[in-house]
């Protein structure tokens, strides 16, 4: 029987694992009771600023009222039905809006429920497209520090660290190479080149998140150089796949961070901020050659690919309704509004003894900070900054010595403000 006496921290404590948690350092997880806007509740009445738009996915805030009654609707109407030879109008209508939105050589949308499983349809459709083909391809190109899932393909095209180790023999080889980031453009571009000419016949697909590594700790890179091996890889019959599950949606700026890009990719990966941060779902979409690959009278040639919750009628719903949202004028304002600010704190912290690099792209912001320790996922300073912006109603996960914000469209002004002047105390404090 469950007692009220007893605190979420103390039944979570005794019931629940939690994702990329050491349990024996930090046994106690905080109880969330509410959330609304930029703000998330715990169970003793402290308010936080979700600064991180709870990891990179309610872009427009916690409980919005109008995605609120998108689903309420839609759950009273339809709530679930298979999708292997059934279909109904929030998922159509989905993805014709997606379809819109997306680069003008995208013309199918394939649905899953995670950034991961959206990267895995991917993978899978390019590995299969050339087994179809009867010219089997089973390598795939990424950039080192790249992080795209956590299923097995996705850990298989991220950096081999910490969060893929155990499993390293269970995982497929990849071929890693150096990011395109400011200043080693050309350096980078030549060295794909040359991988490209000795392997081509290999490779299946190229996988980059374009414009920004989050988990790298927000390394940008340039949409230029990115181009290039795009187009480098159309020359060697090699796919492209834009992994845009965190900068999809706005958070660069654009709609996509691809709409940078001159060059579009072959297939795109999305997720997160595609619901509004309201429930999972994933999406792949791809070019029309890639989809006829799969068009046989032999049914071996099939995409077997699927989830128990694919297109979930209540998740498009939700989608749908973040669409509107993300086409209303006050929604690309306060896109601007905050990348202004971030802009603004950025010259008035630039220079700081204690700060390594300053990196920031819409409404993206990142600090690296320097420190004596090596820099990594596991850097000591991580925990400390995390207290220190808890004690202070914010809601922060740094990367290592990566301080970083990725808010929610509808933050204030002054809870921005509030949020600059505790990095800048927090700063101090490491001088």
């Amino acid at each position: 029987m469950i007692t009220k006496e007893k605190s979420l921290s103390v039944r979570d404590r005794k019931t629940i694992w939690h994702p990329y948690t050491q349990h024996q350092l930090h046994p106690d997880s905080i109880g969330i009771v509410k959330a609304n806007g930029a703000y998330v509740y715990d169970d003793k009445g402290k308010r936080y600023i979700d600064a991180l738009s709870s990891w990179w996915t309610c872009i427009h805030g916690h409980s919005h009222p109008y995605i609120a009654k998108k689903v309420s609707v839609q759950l009273k109407k339809l709530e679930h039905v298979i999708f292997a030879g059934f279909t109904h109008e929030p998922a159509v209508e989905l993805a014709e809006r997606l379809l819109k939105k997306l680069p003008k050589n995208q013309k199918k949308i394939f649905f899953s429920d995670n950034g991961s499983t959206a990267v895995e349809v991917a993978l899978k459709m390019s590995f299969q497209y050339w087994h179809n083909k009867g010219t089997p391809k089973t390598k795939v190109i990424a950039f080192k520090n790249a992080y795209h899932g956590d299923t097995f393909g996705a850990m298989s095209v991220s950096d081999r660290g910490a969060f893929s180790k155990p499993f390293a023999s269970n995982l497929f080889d990849a071929i890693f190479i150096d990011a395109p980031i400011k200043g080693k453009e050309q350096e980078v571009v030549s060295n794909f080149r040359l991988q490209v000419s000795g392997c081509k016949d290999k490779v299946a697909s190229f996988i980059f998140e374009p414009l920004v590594q989050g988990v790298a700790g927000m390394v940008i890179h340039e949409a230029e150089a990115l181009s290039e091996m795009i187009r480098i890889c159309r020359e060697n019959k090699i796919f492209s796949i834009a992994d845009e599950v965190f900068t999809g949606f706005g958070r660069t700026g654009k709609f996509f961070a691809t709409d940078y890009l001159s060059e579009k990719p072959d297939m795109m990966c999305l997720s997160k901020g595609l619901t509004g941060g309201t429930m999972a779902m994933g999406v792949t979409s791809c070019t029309e050659d890639i989809f006829n690959a799969f068009l046989s009278e032999d049914r071996m040639k099939t995409f077997f690919h699927g989830h128990s919750f694919t297109a979930n009628p209540v998740a498009c719903s939700a989608s749908l309704a973040s669409m509107d949202l993300m086409e209303r004028k006050e929604t690309r304002q306060s896109i601007k509004r905050i990348a202004k600010r971030h802009e603004q704190f950025s010259k008035r912290i630039k220079g700081n003894k204690a700060i390594k690099e300053i990196r920031g792209i819409g409404v993206i912001f990142a600090i690296e900070l320097k420190t004596s320790d090596e820099t990594s996922y596991f850097n000591s300073i991580r925990d400390k900054a995390a207290k220190f912006f808890l004690d202070k109603g914010i809601l922060l996960r740094p990367i290592g010595n990566v301080i970083y914000l990725v808010p929610p469209y509808c933050i204030s002004d002054k809870d921005l403000d509030y949020i600059y002047t505790s990095i800048e105390e927090f700063i101090r404090e490491l001088e």
